[in-house]
């Protein structure tokens, strides 16, 4: 059960240093870095970090901007993460795929206002 970043900048010219020593502190053991947009096919070490992660890792990123090039390639990324067991956290925005609600199963959805009782 590793912990596994993924950090990318989107030019040559910006440093990862940043996002990596948060990785780091957050206790990630291997890091992938691209230096490349996020509009781009192309992520070689995005690919490399997916193909390392393996069932009960997660991949760790310090915002979900880093990974995704547009909401619905974060969402095929996610879901091919959860698919394969894998966890996804993002640093600066406190989505943890790994903790568990207590008394909630994976099929549990939050309460809309308007289903509260008081």
């Amino acid at each position: 059960m590793a912990l596994v970043g993924y950090a990318r900048v989107s030019t040559r010219d910006q440093h990862p240093e940043a996002q990596t020593d948060a990785l780091a502190t957050a206790g990630c053991e291997k890091t992938f870095t691209d230096h490349a947009s996020g509009t781009l096919t192309k992520r070689p070490a995005l690919d490399e970090a997916l193909g390392y992660l393996r069932a009960g890792d997660t991949l760790v990123v310090t915002k979900l901007d880093r990974l995704g090039r547009s909401v619905r390639n974060l969402k095929q990324i996610a879901d091919d993460l959860q698919a394969r067991h894998v966890g996804l956290r993002a640093l600066s925005q406190g989505i943890d795929t790994t903790i568990r609600v207590a008394g909630c199963s994976s099929t549990c959805s939050p309460r809309s206002p308007s289903s509260s009782t008081t």
